[in-house]
């Protein structure tokens, strides 16, 4: 009767966990990564290869190996050291790419066997003729769970008609050398990387919601860091799944659900009779949401990662702490408006569409080159679904591998992050080490040749042989390239600042104006003081003349004047100026005395004339100071 009962229990725990958007048709997409053979030449080629849902996968890089085959464990199921084989390269050799069968074992378990053994990555052959799928890890029992996380190599799967290829090179003894590429696995447009997390608020689920809280806590940093400066725009998601319609009313249902069986998530232990019910769950999922979205609207994004972190580490199911009371503690230490977080949330028993989480069951359907979501924890990087172990490291370099090339930011530049090609050889490309400018420009997926831009001045040319300044401002940068020099106060340059390119020595100097330019001895060269009264002093850069006795040198003229001449010219030219100025003042004082002696006159003359015969346009006759009084 018992287990009667739990069969069926599990039969509708089963129901609503599967049950995701009816109508809406479900599609997975295989990340794929490039799988180029170098030799032989008879497989020569570039072939597809997918990427495993475990591991850690080199987004951003390449990896060089030479492909080996075992004689026995063909499938890795068994340790490779039963068998006395080992895939350990030897100083200067090529990593080795173990080549295993599909069957028999879980994908991960060949995987391990193969590390183990020490092979630096691992293809799977395919067994049948189909397309291609991803290698996905197992569920996590006991034994799945001692090696599932320790697994560091990457590893992908392989068609089954290039498997035969690979098989049959080798057993010509040919050797064959690969080149995984996953540079092109995370699409890189521009200077800004968009991703996604697919996560769950549960905490008592095993294996997996211990990785998920872990590598929130340890992403935490980084993911601030990207955030505040603006170089990723990071969305978190909470799956939640619908009740099935003849099952709305039941108990299962109302105590996995809210919203009268719209939002669903599966009971935390898997057992309706004890501990917490998946509707605490979809309520405290929602409270994250709302949580991310009113931090969004307050311009900080990144307080999510601050609150599930707190609310994990105060607020876990085995103390009896998952509910409201302790998540509003978080909430106010954060200093976050409680009151917004709860409108947001709204009421999880009304007969009606929550849209927020609306928006998310929406958002799990597949769009684009995406699949659907149906598995915890799933990231997206840039709409491409990220394959390989949830690790802080192997993260952000998957996320580091979405930057356009030479746009990344400094974390992903650090030495534990990568190599800078730069630092050997300048990674090929042009530098001037006189002014220690380079073109090698490092980046995430490996240096580039672009000439550079300094202190304003923009560099053109190929990047790897030579790169010159374009426009104005060239004699900025190590003086244009050219020579220049300073003495006793004095510098010279060759640098011509009005041309594109080109050093020529200033006048005064010889030579090529780019290794060097000497002084001209204008006075050995009788390019200066060639008077006869003349003697001349070389100068660095020009001359001095000067004469004998008390001669003055004129140095436009090239000529020797006495000095008294000079200051006779200039006393006459002193006492003509004088003379000239007193005569223009004498005139002008005689032109004004005449003017208005002669305004005078006039005016007296009227007065007279007015007493006899006034005139027309005059009223009365003026007094004027000599008139006699009757």
């Amino acid at each position: 009767m018992g287990r009667g009962k739990s069969c069926g229990l599990a039969a509708v725990a089963l129901a609503v966990f599967f049950s995701v958007m009816a109508p809406a048709v479900g599609k997975f997409v295989v990340e794929k990564n490039s799988l180029g053979v170098t030799s032989p030449d008879s497989i020569k080629g570039t072939y597809d290869s997918a990427i495993g849902n475990f591991g850690i996968p080199q987004y951003g890089g390449t990896m060089v190996g030479t492909v080996n085959y075992p004689k026995d464990n063909k499938n890795g199921c068994k340790t490779f050291d039963t068998f006395n084989i080992s895939f350990k390269s030897k100083t200067g050799e090529l990593p080795v790419v173990v080549l295993v069968d599909r069957g028999d074992c879980y994908f991960a378990l060949k995987v391990w066997n193969a590390q183990n053994a020490g092979a630096a990555a691992v293809l799977v052959s395919d067994d049948r003729e189909e397309p291609l799928i991803t290698m996905d890890s197992p569920e996590e029992d006991t034994s799945a769970a001692e090696y599932l996380q320790n697994i560091t190599i990457p590893s992908a799967l392989i068609e089954k008609n290039f498997g035969d290829k690979l098989k049959s090179a080798l057993s010509k003894g040919d050797m064959v050398n690969i080149n995984l590429d996953w540079r092109e696995s995370v699409p890189h447009p521009d200077d800004r990387v968009e991703y996604e997390l697919w996560t769950n608020s549960n905490d008592e689920c095993g294996v997996k919601c211990d990785t998920q809280m872990e590598f929130a806590k340890n992403f935490k940093g980084a993911a601030q860091i990207l955030e505040h400066s603006g170089y990723t725009q990071f969305t978190p998601h909470y799956i939640t799944w619908y009740c099935p319609q003849a099952f709305t009313v039941s108990k299962q249902c109302k105590a996995q659900c809210i919203n009268h069986g719209r939002y669903c998530a599966p009971d935390p232990e898997q057992d309706f009779s004890r501990g917490y019910d998946g509707k605490d769950v979809v309520i405290e999922n929602l409270r994250q949401l709302c949580v991310f979205k009113v931090a969004n609207e307050t311009k900080k994004p990144w307080v999510w990662w601050d609150y599930v972190t707190d609310f994990h580490i105060r607020c876990p199911m085995k103390d009896k702490k998952y509910n409201k009371e302790c998540a509003d503690m978080v909430i106010k230490s954060l200093g976050m408006d409680i009151k917004k977080i709860e409108k947001c949330m709204g009421d999880p028993n009304a007969d009606s569409d929550n849209p927020i989480l609306k928006a998310e069951q929406d958002a799990q359907v597949g769009h684009g080159s995406r699949g659907d979501v149906t598995i915890l924890p799933t990231l997206i990087i840039n709409n491409r679904q990220y394959r390989g172990k949830l690790d802080k490291g192997a993260v952000l370099k998957a996320i580091c591998a979405g930057f356009e090339e030479t746009t990344e930011p400094a974390i992903c530049l650090s030495e534990e992050m990568e190599t800078n090609e730069c630092l050997t050889n300048n990674g090929g490309c042009w530098q001037d080490k006189k002014a220690n400018i380079t073109a090698c420009k490092d980046t995430f997926r490996g240096r580039v040749c672009e000439c550079p831009l300094v202190q304003g001045v923009q560099f053109k040319g190929d990047g790897y042989s030579n790169c010159e300044v374009a426009g104005s401002g060239r004699c900025k940068i190590n003086n244009g390239g050219c020579w220049h020099s300073t003495q006793d106060g004095q510098t010279f340059s060759a640098c011509l600042e009005t041309q594109n390119s080109g050093c020529k020595c200033p006048p005064g100097f010889k030579g090529d104006g780019v290794n060097k330019c000497e002084d001209i001895d204008e006075c050995k060269e009788k390019k200066a003081c060639q008077c006869s009264d003349c003697s001349c002093k070389n100068t660095w850069g020009s001359y001095d003349c000067s004469c004998k006795g008390d001669l003055l040198y004129i140095r436009d003229h090239d000529t020797c004047i006495s000095k008294k001449s000079e200051q006779a010219k200039v006393g006459w030219a002193a006492v003509w100026v004088i003379l000239f100025g007193l005569a223009s003042v004498a005139i002008g004082g005689y032109v004004v005395y005449k003017y208005r002696l002669r305004s005078y006159m006039d005016s007296e003359i009227r007065a007279i004339m007015a007493q006899y015969m006034p005139l027309d346009s005059q009223g009365e006759t003026p007094n004027h100071v000599h008139e006699e009084r009757l």
